[in-house]
């Protein structure tokens, strides 16, 4: 088996200028395939909403459903570092929520990791649940859980005030004892600058190559979600067209007869055969 990635190892990365990978999975297929191409990080994102269950956004996603397909993901990862988003709601009221409901992500899918959207206001639930011993990945820039308050998803930290806040709070998130961040829809420069103000790593999604590591959607590298495509996602292989394509033939194959060939059927001995005709 492959030595797990550690939270240790990720800052090493970092320190040594090398680029950390991070893609979304959301059952044990889709895990199996990305760790064994050897991504660093699994996220089991709150986007499985849109992806996989079809939700509008993912205000909707619950805490039964995050725990439900990280177990599939648990199962189907062996290497990468595996961090759970924690749903709206979920860590916003206060502290002690926070800190039981990342206990039970944790505890119920055997996580390594979870994320929280946010800054200053999420301080005590990042500093709670990072003092229990449980590793936190904030995420700041565009924060979907609170997209209706941004005014929609939008690029964020474009005028001085609105980077200079993003800079603070990514500050205040070390601090508070995150180990990484995730900063979304952010001007490369902004970045940059955050980059070298703080020692953790910090993975971009739509914040430019300067970033100490990249994280995408599954189903957008590799076509399968084709409802809507942010700028900043690159479609490395169209799968949805390829699976379309697969299904059809199966459902002509099906109706012509050709299906299933004789290479796909179990036969009865010839006398056994006769004895049923009696």
């Amino acid at each position: 088996m492959n030595k797990k990635v550690t939270t240790a190892e990720l800052k090493e990365k970092k320190q040594k200028g090398e680029k950390i990978s991070m893609l979304t999975a959301y059952d044990y297929s889709q895990a199996k395939i990305v760790d064994e191409a050897g991504v660093d990080m699994i996220l089991v994102g709150d986007s499985l909403g849109m992806v996989v269950l079809g939700y509008e956004n993912t205000l909707s996603v619950t805490l039964e459903e995050m725990i439900h397909h990280g177990k599939a993901v648990l199962r189907g990862s062996q290497r990468a570092m595996v961090v759970m988003d924690m749903p709206f709601m979920t860590y916003q009221v206060n502290r002690d929520e926070a800190l039981k409901n990342a206990g039970r992500l944790i505890q119920e899918t055997g996580a390594h990791a979870v994320k929280v959207e946010g800054g200053e206001e999420i301080l005590e639930a990042v500093k709670g649940i990072a003092g229990a011993g449980i590793p936190v990945m904030g995420h700041l820039g565009l924060t979907p859980q609170s997209v209706g308050q941004l005014g929609g998803y939008k690029v964020q930290g474009k005028d001085i005030q609105a980077a200079k806040k993003m800079i603070k709070d990514a500050r205040a998130l070390e601090e508070a004892g995150a180990f990484s961040l995730v900063l979304e829809c952010v001007p490369w420069q902004v970045a940059s600058f955050i980059r070298d103000q703080v020692s953790i790593p910090v993975i971009g999604i739509g914040a430019g190559k300067e970033c100490d590591g990249q994280v995408l959607v599954f189903h957008d590298v590799l076509g399968l979600f084709d409802e809507f495509r942010p700028k900043f996602v690159k479609e490395y292989q169209n799968l949805r067209d390829k699976m379309i394509v697969g299904i059809k033939d199966y459902i002509d194959e099906v109706r012509e007869g050709k299906f299933p060939g004789e290479e796909h059927i179990f036969n009865m001995e010839e006398e056994a055969v006769k004895q049923l005709e009696q």
